[in-house]
């Protein structure tokens, strides 16, 4: 996870919100909320589904630091193993661009957009690439 010293640290990827000003608690639901940055960022995305391989280039919908929400043009089986390649803006990291690499499984996929399938991955590890690095 970031550490106090990473490129990363203003976006916040741990942010506790226990308590909203005002002293209100706030539900599981919203602090999961609360979390989540809607932000487009492109991705090359593989998976491994039983004995098929896929790879495809997607954009995120949302990102936080435990998971993703984005587009495949085909369903992929809850629980697949995925890979995502991405890459955080200078916006983001104040510090230019860092490409990132995250493991972790599907979780859930939605069909409910005619051609696209929303996923839900869950990252399990991420790890931060130099720029002469490149995802496995």
């Amino acid at each position: 996870m970031p550490g106090p010293y990473s490129p990363v640290r203003d976006i916040n990827w741990h942010k506790r919100e226990r308590d909203e000003p005002g002293g209100n608690t706030l539900t599981a639901e919203e602090r999961r909320a609360a979390q989540r940055f809607q932000i487009r960022l492109p991705m090359i995305v593989r998976w491994t589904s039983g004995a098929a391989i896929g790879e495809a280039s997607t954009e995120s919908r949302d990102v936080s630091s435990r998971g993703v929400y984005f587009f495949l043009p085909k369903e992929v089986s809850s629980g697949s193993p995925v890979e995502i390649l991405l890459t955080l803006p200078h916006e983001i990291t104040l510090a230019g661009p860092v490409k990132v690499r995250c493991l972790g499984r599907i979780k859930r996929a939605d069909t409910d957009v005619p051609g696209h399938v929303g996923v839900v991955a869950q990252i399990e590890r991420y790890e931060f690439l130099r720029g002469d690095e490149h995802a496995a």
